[in-house]
């Protein structure tokens, strides 16, 4: 089975969590995509949605849903995303796609976390993949010189703005061995607006797509 096949074969499965009367929260990324084209199906069972990024919104929007403000929705039943890292903790790497904010508001915001992933974002530790940074424009280059005493490497990611206005640094080389304690030493950092990783909001369940199937993970 090919990556495109397992991100389907998750998309599908967080669909057995749509309950009637439902406000969902819905994440950014190649596997919510998919989601939102399988979500077309149980519509009706929706009470409201809201997006996590303006790319979401507008594919829910052509799949026909009415798409409204999380002050509008207040807390949320359900968050549906992806990841671009996970592990057996349940701890994520988030913000591959820039959306991390928004994202991290609507799972804080949301009572049950579904994270929907492939096993080829399955880690033992977290780093591998680039941690996003998302930083006020002013504060780049302030910020960029604290991940590097963090021992990371920090890179501007070009030609990309946020929909809250700001930049992103993807800081590579990090060895994420404790997340809580990073996420919120990071985010103690003047003119970081949030950090990719979500540990002190960590998913509840995981549904991770592999060659045999659907592999769950429930956090007690």
């Amino acid at each position: 089975m090919d990556q495109a096949q397992k991100k389907r074969q998750a998309a599908r499965a967080a669909i057995d969590f749509i309950e009637p009367g439902i406000r969902l929260g819905v994440g950014t990324g190649s596997t919510v995509n998919l989601f939102i084209e399988e979500l077309a199906r149980v519509r009706d069972r929706i009470a409201a949605v809201t997006a996590s990024s303006r790319e979401t919104e507008q594919r829910l929007k052509a799949a026909g849903f009415e798409v409204a403000e999380l002050a509008e929705t207040g807390d949320l039943d359900l968050y549906v995303d992806g990841a671009d890292e996970a592990n057996k903790h349940f701890h994520l790497i988030k913000g591959g796609g820039g959306a991390l904010t928004r994202e991290k508001v609507l799972a804080a915001a949301s009572r049950r976390f579904v994270c929907i992933i492939d096993d080829s974002k399955w880690v033992a530790v977290l780093g591998r993949f680039p941690l996003p940074v998302e930083v006020v424009p002013m504060a780049q280059s302030y910020v960029a010189r604290q991940m590097v005493r963090a021992r990371g490497q920090p890179i501007l990611r070009k030609g990309f703005v946020t929909d809250n206005g700001n930049v992103i640094l993807d800081v590579h080389q990090l060895s994420i061995t404790n997340p809580p304690d990073m996420e919120a030493r990071f985010n103690q950092i003047a003119g970081v607006v949030t950090v990719g990783i979500f540990a002190s909001r960590p998913a509840d369940v995981i549904l991770m797509a592999e060659d045999a199937g659907i592999k769950r993970f429930d956090r007690r």
